[in-house]
């Protein structure tokens, strides 16, 4: 999970710095507007700005005649507002958000239709929950009152889409939730949005801005000043020393990550492992917790070493293995390190806990180095054995990785594939990753170059977060690789359109597989043996006929191809890098991968 130092925050990046007239909006002065009064969507959208957020993606509706009219003044004001990203579907908008905040480290916004559009953004706000990436979600609400004042209904639809409590739907996935219910408190209440949003663990907020008070006028000097947040807590000192003793005493100590992806995370985690042969283990990688070939990362599935560790330190893992098959010894120990280390907005959750730390796994590992210096000396018999035990480990590793990197020579493997891109792109590519690329067999050696599906597994997300991720970050090979599932869950025409429009040219890479591979996967491990094992476990998992996915990117004007031959997938690799980054031009591989 990308996470902004205190200077990433509170800098101001060139494109908050832009005004609506330097985004293409032009500028035509009239007297008139000069004199009007300013609205409270205008200081909306000045306070997203003056706090850092970069960017609008909006969708839509009868609710938002304020918010145009707040842009349409800009033309002649230059009043700095966040860029607005007119983004035609909901779920997309938020996957948009979550890709830029990872790129730049700052919050960004969404706005969308009253109720319904509320309810299209829920399948990205739970994996934006699950993340903890903050964003401001805001959403009209059907106007309060029948008659008599500046907004009032005036069609049908407001009254069938007013609810009881709009904000219920998604109460359980966002930090806060408020209705502005005065014109005068705009500012207060987003500047509360993004104080919420950014304070530790950072998360989803939502706003409701009914139409009236979004749309009354307010004093020109309407302002809220950007408010110190508070510093990640720091680990109990009497923990870290416990901590220290737990690993001075283990014979074989090992450690889980997932979800911490921030440099300096990544930084305190490499050093640590390195000095005192801690083995690290990548459970679900969603993020470059350790890089690929890094002396202690001994895997990337923690179930056949668990069983052989005397303590296990998970760092920033949600499921760090699974009791129902992975059995530890009776007398192994465990501790949990993170911002919220007993996940308390999963509803069960019942890991072994011997000692719990609240704070940045970054900060407790660079604690915990100090800490251990002091027995250095008598666990030095202990790092050796250890590290000829990871290399040996490794070596085996890598033998199989390398050998299943090379496929088969009728059918391209998800393995031979995943190698091929690591490849073709190097090491300073950033990737979007919705389930079916192999981080082992792809490698990534820098932090922030991989993010993949949160654990909430919200299908979906990972094109529109590349295509947020390349908003904010233009220079950068950008690259999705996706299941035929996930690609057809994210809207494709919606991606494409957004891509063209915008100039936004990602690379989308299909494991085209024709099935719901995760679906399949769950039933033959439970009825392999059963009725549904005779048929493959395909049925209701089954997507064939596969529809040309390569053409869809090829109506909006961008580069596709179809690949079937193993020997064709470098060279098509390549092609498609050089659309994106000399022609400009979007890409899409559709590659076929039988598994």
């Amino acid at each position: 999970m990308r996470c902004a130092t205190t200077r990433d925050v509170l800098k101001t990046s060139r494109s908050s710095e832009r005004t609506t007239k330097e985004i293409g909006m032009s500028a035509t002065s009239t007297s008139r507007t000069e004199t009007r009064e300013p609205i409270a969507a205008e200081i909306f959208l000045k306070t997203l700005s003056d706090h850092g957020v970069d960017y609008l993606f909006a969708n839509p509706g009868t609710d938002f005649p304020a918010i145009v009219e707040a842009f349409t003044r800009a033309r002649t004001s230059n009043a700095k507002f966040p860029q607005p990203v007119l983004v035609p579907h909901e779920n997309l908008a938020v996957a948009m958000a979550h890709g830029a905040y990872l790129m730049n480290g700052r919050p960004q916004a969404v706005m969308v239709h009253v109720n319904v559009g509320t309810g299209n953004t829920i399948n990205n706000i739970t994996n934006l929950s699950r993340d903890r990436a903050p964003v401001i979600l805001a959403a009209g609400r059907t106007p309060f009152t029948e008659k008599g004042e500046f907004g009032s209904r005036t069609r049908s639809i407001h009254w069938a889409q007013e609810m009881f409590d709009q904000a219920g739907m998604l109460r359980e996935l966002v930090k806060w939730d408020y209705e502005l219910k005065m014109p005068e408190q705009v500012a207060d209440v987003t500047a509360r949005a993004y104080e919420m949003a950014m304070t530790s663990p950072r998360g989803p907020v939502y706003l409701v801005l009914p139409r009236e008070p979004i749309s009354a006028s307010v004093p020109a000097d309407l302002a809220t000043a950007p408010r110190q947040l508070p510093a990640p807590a720091y680990p109990d000192p009497r923990a870290i020393e416990t901590l220290a003793e737990m690993i001075a005493t283990s014979q074989s100590p090992l450690i889980i990550t997932s979800s911490e992806g921030d440099p300096r995370a990544v930084a305190a985690l490499s050093k640590l492992a390195e000095r005192y042969a801690l083995p690290v283990v990548a459970h679900n990688a969603r993020v470059v917790t350790l890089p690929t070939h890094h002396p202690m990362l001994v895997g990337f599935d923690s179930g056949p070493l668990v069983p052989e560790a005397d303590l296990i330190i998970n760092a920033e893992c949600d499921a760090p293995w699974y009791p129902a098959f992975d059995k530890m010894k009776g007398d192994c120990k465990v501790a949990h390190i993170g911002e919220d280390p007993v996940y308390q907005r999963y509803p069960m959750r019942s890991f072994q806990s011997d000692l719990s730390i609240g704070s940045r796994s970054g900060i407790v590992f660079e604690a915990l180095d100090k800490a251990l210096e002091k027995h250095l000396p008598s666990m030095a018999a202990g790092i050796e054995a250890r590290r000829k035990k990871a290399a040996e480990r490794i070596k085996a590793r890598q033998e199989r990785v390398a050998k299943e990197a090379k496929g088969a020579p009728d059918k391209i493997t998800p393995q031979y594939l995943s190698h091929c891109i690591g490849e073709a792109f190097g090491s300073d590519a950033v990737i979007f990753n919705e389930y079916p690329l192999s981080i082992e067999h792809c490698g990534r050696e820098k932090p922030e170059t991989f993010f993949g599906l949160g654990p909430a597994g919200g299908l979906g997300w990972g094109l529109g977060a590349a295509i947020g991720a390349k908003l904010a970050a233009p220079e950068k090979l950008i690259v999705a690789t996706l299941g035929d599932g996930s690609y057809m869950f994210s809207n494709p025409t919606v991606c494409h359109w957004v891509q063209d429009k915008f100039k936004l040219p990602v690379l989308s890479i299909i494991f085209n597989n024709s099935r719901y591979g995760a679906v399949r996967k769950a039933t033959l491990s439970m009825f392999k043996d059963g009725a549904a094992g005779e048929d493959d476990g395909r049925f209701l998992a089954d997507l064939d006929p596969s529809p040309p996915f390569d053409e869809f990117v090829t109506a909006q004007g961008g580069y596709g191809e179809r690949v079937e031959r193993p020997e064709d997938v470098p060279a098509a690799l390549l092609r498609a890098r050089d659309a994106v980054m000399k022609e400009g031009r979007q890409a899409l591989l559709n590659v076929i991968t039988p598994y």
